[in-house]
């Protein structure tokens, strides 16, 4: 199952998408501002040249009535106003050069320009031959070669200058219109990718933090009600998950809470009968061991003595369980020591050597060297091995083997008793405070709860499992250093 995505890392996509969505926002009204000026400047271009055009051809128009003028009319200032007209005219050529792009409008110019100095070599071939010819004879040359010839040659050069220009004029139309086309669908595109980040925002909102925190509280709720076994869904963003995992830990530290108090208020219960019921049982236990005592003699028939033997024992195990009992409802009180973990071993072993050779069972030690050491209580570690050892050398068949490994690391250490016994009767539980059942004529069943106390008070566990081809396996997990009760 993949990580639940952090609440953080998800709002920094949802701001940076958000900042993608204004760039494309603004890169598209940039581009069609961008656009729009460049075709006005182009437009605005293309108006000034065919203005510039249609300026020569008045300049023209006008040098042609200021000739008439001259040559019919006899007016002093004609020419005067003609050759005004003519540097006009330089002029607007000069301009229109300055305003061209490209060589379709520069080739045109030219032809336009050339045009205008053909008829600018007429009229002053007819200036020169004015006072040769008659008026007749002029008029014919007005007609025939200036205006029928030069200037209808500069008319059809201008009229395909202009019709260019009108094209291209068109063509920035058009290409205005695909710009606002292109403009229109850059638009678009935020607007189509914020509706969709507003529809996933919902859903995310929606999904993985509103149901989440609905969950959370309703859990809360539970929780809060008594029902403590109730699990918060894990689901949403990382935040939530955790949060979720936090209040299911808190809950089952509860439940653990709950059951150690119902646990210490059992044992708190159990240890003030306890005691007072003890002093009543062996008082008159007593008195009935020493009875059969005294009346055990050699003179009773062997029944007789059997059954007081029987009393006697009975009366023993008794005693034993009850000492078991206050041995493991009292509190206990550990007092740490650095002590030798091989030495302890030894220790528990030594009083059960007679059990051990009734049954001719080999118990395998771990080697003395190195010496492994730890602080722990070395009197109530022995007492809870001696219980575990015991129960393994009843469970054993004769001639069987024990074995007691040893593995350590820097923080703790594990100790292992294998057996090949029957394996367990029941399944030991280190939060059960009933006795477990004992298969032992004399046991109490207190071994096994009183080594977990102990382990408990020395910061340990214990791990009881079944071995492969029958037997047990006892787990003792050891820290180096006790903490404190």
């Amino acid at each position: 199952m993949a990580a639940p995505k952090s609440l953080k890392r998800l709002l920094l996509i949802h701001e940076l998408t958000f900042v993608l969505l204004v760039v494309l926002a603004g890169a598209a009204g940039w581009a069609g501002i961008y656009q729009w000026q460049e075709a006005s400047r182009e437009s605005q271009r293309i108006h000034s040249l065919i203005q510039e055009v249609q300026q020569t051809r008045g300049d023209l128009y006008r040098q042609m009535k200021e000739l008439f003028d001259a040559f019919f009319l006899g007016d002093a200032n004609a020419m005067k106003e003609y050759d005004e007209f003519s540097r006009a005219a330089e002029k607007h050529f000069w301009q229109l050069r300055g305003m061209a792009v490209g060589r379709a409008e520069l080739d045109a110019i030219d032809a336009l320009q050339k045009s205008y100095s053909d008829f600018l070599v007429v009229t002053s071939t007819l200036l020169d031959k004015r006072k040769k010819l008659s008026r007749e004879a002029l008029r014919s040359s007005l007609n025939s070669g200036l205006e029928k010839g030069v200037f209808t040659r500069y008319e059809t050069v201008s009229v395909q200058t202009e019709k260019l220009l009108s094209m291209k004029q068109q063509e920035l139309q058009n290409q205005l219109q695909r710009s606002k086309q292109q403009a229109f669908m850059l638009l678009i595109i935020p607007v189509v990718l914020a509706a969709l980040l507003l529809l996933f925002s919902r859903i995310f909102l929606q999904r993985s933090i509103v149901n989440p925190i609905a969950d959370v509280l309703h859990a809360t709720t539970e929780i809060s009600a008594g029902r403590l076994e109730y699990k918060a869904p894990q689901t949403g963003v990382a935040e939530l998950h955790a949060l979720a995992q936090a209040i299911n830990q808190m809950a089952g530290e509860l439940i653990r809470s709950q059951e150690s108090l119902i646990r210490s208020e059992k044992q708190a219960a159990q240890g003030a009968l306890v005691p007072m019921l003890a002093h009543n049982i062996r008082n008159p236990l007593a008195s009935i061991r020493a009875i059969a005592q005294v009346a055990d003699g050699s003179h009773l028939d062997h029944e007789t003595r059997e059954a007081l033997r029987d009393i006697i024992d009975t009366v023993d195990r008794l005693e034993r369980w009850t000492g078991a009992l206050l041995a493991y409802l009292l509190p206990l009180q550990p007092h740490q020591a650095a002590t030798i973990l091989q030495h302890v071993i030894r220790g528990a072993v030594a009083p059960l050597q007679t059990r051990i050779k009734e049954k001719s069972i080999l118990v395998d030690l771990p080697p003395d060297s190195p010496p492994i050491t730890l602080t722990v209580d070395e009197n109530l570690l022995e007492q809870a091995l001696y219980n575990l050892l015991l129960n393994a050398i009843d469970a054993s068949p004769s001639k069987g083997t024990i074995h007691i490994e040893l593995e350590t690391s820097p923080q703790s250490i594990l100790l292992r008793i294998l057996d090949r016994g029957s394996g367990m009767p029941f399944s030991p539980n280190s939060g059960d405070l009933s006795p477990g059942p004992s298969t032992k004529r004399f046991g109490t069943g207190l071994g096994i709860p009183f080594a977990f106390k102990v382990l408990d008070a020395l910061g340990g566990s214990i791990d009881f499992s079944q071995r492969d081809g029958g037997g047990t396996s006892v787990s003792l997990t050891l820290p180096r250093k006790v903490r404190a009760p």
